[in-house]
């Protein structure tokens, strides 16, 4: 069958289960899967590559339509935008480019410019990179970074997509939200829901529950060394594996009692 038509049977499947934007839906029947997940790229599900888990496109559907994405308007002039829209800036943020996918609908959606990406493992902002290449994507810019520290020097941004979990909205990133700005991002420890937070920090919709891995800080990448923790997180990993433990701790320090009456 024909990569197009696949796609949009995928993306039938995904419409007739879950509400899809239907500009994200558009984008989704465009970019070519193919290019970020090579076993099975149509099927709704999850699969790892590159020692990083690659969404289901059902769940990338959720994030994208959570985003709440508003398409430039090509037929407006300069300053008929700078009218309505005197505080956009048309610029989005994904932490957690992981294999580039979710960087590329956002390009589709919004142009190659608008679009920034950030992974904490260098070998995944490589693959990104190399990726977004080849499916037409390449003016995505992609850089090695701490997800929690976002991108300062392209900040502000009109919206922010945050790929793992997080106890708390992580400071820097709503700092680098444009007003009127959101952040979408999974916000809990084992019990997680999809979270919209405003400019301010609050969160403002929940959108369902989610299960995704912590976001990292250095020396936690798969592709790095595991960082020296402390006396008390040694001997807590040892004794308990807790929810955590396989891929890293949060960004501040859990209250790992808190954490374990509550599995």
């Amino acid at each position: 069958m024909d990569p197009g038509e696949l796609r949009a049977e995928m993306v039938d499947g995904l419409q007739e289960r879950q509400p899809v934007d239907e500009a994200v839906a558009v984008a989704m029947r465009t970019v070519p899967r193919r290019e970020f997940v090579e076993n099975a790229p149509y099927q709704d599900r999850q699969s790892e590559a590159g020692g990083t888990t690659v969404l289901a496109p059902a769940m990338v559907a959720r994030l994208l339509t959570a985003l709440d994405i508003v398409a430039p308007d090509t037929t407006a002039t300069a300053s008929d935008a700078d009218e309505t829209t005197p505080e956009s800036t048309g610029d989005v943020l994904v932490v957690g480019a992981g294999v580039g996918y979710t960087a590329a609908l956002l390009a589709e959606l919004l142009g190659e410019r608008h679009v920034h990406a950030v992974d904490i493992d260098r070998k995944l902002v490589y693959a990104a990179r190399s990726n977004l290449e080849s499916a037409g994507y390449g003016g995505v810019l992609v850089d090695a970074r701490d997800g929690a520290g976002g991108l300062p020097e392209y900040a502000p941004f009109d919206r922010i997509l945050v790929e793992a979990a997080a106890i708390s909205p992580p400071a820097r990133l709503v700092d680098q939200l444009a007003p009127g700005g959101r952040l979408v991002l999974p916000l809990g420890g084992p019990d997680q829901t999809l979270a919209v937070v405003d400019e301010s920090g609050e969160v403002i919709d929940r959108r369902g529950p989610v299960a995704f891995k912590p976001l990292l800080v250095d020396g936690e990448q798969g592709s790095a060394p595991a960082r020296n923790r402390t006396h008390r997180e040694d001997a807590e990993r040892e004794r308990e594996p807790g929810y955590f433990a396989k891929t890293g701790w949060e960004q501040e320090w859990i209250d790992w009692d808190e954490q374990l009456r509550r599995r």
